[in-house]
């Protein structure tokens, strides 16, 4: 079956928007122009997708609910069982959020060095929460998902998100589209990185299909301390996630934590709070517009500051 034809998503979950009318908050999220590189580059316009005020605060309410609602669809979710992936975080807010509406029980495993915010919203929707060691790096979670349903397959669904086309296929039918809908076709550019690589080879593969001539740009996270939400890749030993299509990739800028927290803190100063990677996005962007000096860039605002409190990313800003 070919995956781009597919039933549009307002048909295709129509009951369980009706069952579950929460559901109904996540995506269409607005865009937001933003000024602050105006004076510097005034022939570059900057755009972002406001991710964070999806219901779950991030992102990846987006491919979670598609990856739910398919397993319920295509009777790959049964009764009883208990749903299981590893997430850095926003992913596994989703999970036990989602979880909680749906009435599915929720394990998630995250490394012990995600955010306090992240781990206590993921324990307030009553989903369990397993962490790993974080000096074994962010791969560790991922390899503690996958030995906990081999040991109990019957026990839980493991969304795998790492590995999931329903991940991919959410950007490809929602946060691409919206992007081509709210700027009229009219951009040059898209900024973004790569944690399970479903919203870069979604929005990629959308993107170059509808609007041939698009640079699609990736993030490239330095190794430690890290950039919460991205991962690194460049390693012997780093764990590739299948659905990335590296394809789709043309340009790529490195970006380093005070890059990031750099950003973030030039954000706030316009008004939007946003977390880590959206810092590190918008680094990406800076670095865009140094090299095209013209064009229309788009990226996403992933998730809201508030989620980095604990993490000292906001302390002398």
């Amino acid at each position: 079956m070919n995956p781009f034809a597919t039933i549009p998503i307002e048909e295709r979950y129509a009951e369980f928007h009706k069952r579950y009318p929460a559901l109904n908050l996540i995506g269409n999220t607005r865009m937001v122009e933003i000024l602050c590189f105006r004076e510097e580059f005034p022939e570059i316009r900057v755009y972002a997708k406001a991710e964070f005020t999806n219901p779950g605060g991030s992102l990846k309410d987006r491919p979670v609910r598609r990856m739910l609602l398919e397993a319920q669809i295509e009777g790959k979710l049964g009764k009883g069982q208990i749903v299981l992936d590893s997430s850095s975080g926003n992913a596994g807010i989703a999970y036990a959020m989602l979880g909680a509406m749906m009435h599915l029980p929720v394990t998630i495993v995250v490394p012990g060095n995600a955010s306090k915010e992240r781990k206590l919203r993921i324990q307030a929707h009553g989903a369990t929460l397993i962490q790993t060691d974080p000096l074994e790096g962010y791969d560790e979670a991922l390899r503690e998902g996958h030995r906990i349903h081999e040991r109990e397959p019957e026990k839980y669904f493991h969304c795998d998100q790492y590995a999931n086309d329903n991940n991919w296929l959410s950007h490809f039918e929602t946060t691409a589209p919206e992007i081509l809908a709210q700027t009229e076709g009219n951009l040059t550019h898209f900024v973004g990185g790569i944690g399970t690589g479903g919203t870069i080879t979604g929005v990629g593969r959308r993107l170059k299909r509808d609007l041939p001539g698009v640079e699609i740009v990736q993030i490239v996270p330095e190794d430690f301390p890290g950039i919460e939400g991205l991962k690194p890749l460049e390693n012997p030993d780093d764990i590739i996630p299948k659905i990335l299509d590296k394809s789709v990739i043309d340009q790529r800028v490195r970006v380093s934590s005070m890059d990031a927290a750099r950003m973030c803190a030039i954000l706030a100063r316009y008004g939007i709070f946003a977390g880590q990677s959206s810092g590190a996005y918008l680094h990406g962007v800076y670095e865009t517009a140094k090299r095209i000096r013209k064009g229309v860039i788009v990226t996403l605002l992933n998730d809201i500051g508030e989620r980095y409190m604990s993490t000292g990313l906001w302390e002398s800003r």
